[in-house]
């Protein structure tokens, strides 16, 4: 059985007080959880890189993991503003999120550079987390199956099958982004069955094992029905994480599953 994850995305939120404080709610939590809940998720809190440190501090003696929303390819060099895994690493982070549609849509990150930051992430020990997904107009032109399996081979074909042995896949359709639509779960299946069938078809193996999650409006409204389904692992909560309540009900959801 596949151990689930529930991911927090903070994205560009979060200021050292309200840190402490949202924090303190969902590591209090954590301890009225029974021990069987416990063992059926990793829990990964996803701060903006300034409060790396200020989290990671806070989650020491947890079970949370530290991971972060970005990372260069490069070890080093003239990159301003830019973070190396190494220097992710070097602050404990245990996981590094690649290819959020933010990152593709806002800041013209393409598949070449997604899938370089993916070996990065993995040469120095970080687990990828790889988003992929499509847009409403190639949702609407039925080529979500295109989109998300491009967006996929363009690692397969630069990293190889192997390197999905220790990485986890985000489906996070663009249209349910921040918006309040939710893929039904349905949908969201179809999309992760896909996606792990053509894993599969390359090594049975890591298809089997791979943590495939769903990001895409998750909340404690739906977070149940999607957690039903065979193929969904967990979540990548954006918004709902900046709420404990909401996110602690996301996680309950799918250790209730």
């Amino acid at each position: 059985m596949r151990k689930g994850l529930i991911a927090a995305n903070w994205k560009m939120n979060g200021q050292e007080e309200s840190n402490e404080a949202l924090l303190s709610e969902i590591l209090e939590a954590l301890h009225g959880l029974s021990a069987h809940e416990n063992a059926q998720t990793e829990i990964l809190i996803c701060p903006p890189a300034l409060y790396l440190q200020q989290v990671g501090k806070k989650l020491e003696g947890s079970q949370l993991k530290l991971g972060a929303q970005n990372v260069h390819p490069a070890e080093s060099g003239a990159f301003t503003g830019e973070i190396s895994a190494q220097m992710l690493r070097d602050v404990k982070c245990s996981h590094v999120i690649i290819g959020h549609s933010e990152r593709r849509e806002v800041f013209g990150e393409d598949d070449q550079f997604i899938a370089e930051k993916f070996s990065a992430a993995q040469a120095s020990d970080l687990i990828p987390v790889l988003c992929v997904g499509e847009t409403q107009a190639l949702r609407e032109a039925g080529e979500t199956s295109e989109a998300v399996l491009g967006q996929l081979k363009a690692v397969l074909n630069h990293a190889g099958v192997d390197a999905f042995k220790n990485s986890v896949i985000a489906y996070e359709p663009v249209w349910a982004i921040g918006t309040g639509l939710t893929a039904s779960p349905e949908q969201a299946q179809e999309v992760h069955a896909l996606i792990r069938a053509t894993i599969s078809e390359l090594d049975t193996g890591v298809g089997e094992q791979i943590k495939i999650i769903y990001g895409g409006s998750v909340k404690s409204t739906n977070a149940a029905e999607l957690f039903a389904q065979q193929d969904i692992d967990g979540a990548l909560v954006g918004g709902a994480s900046l709420v404990a309540e909401e996110f602690v009900s996301i996680w309950s959801a799918y250790c209730s599953n």
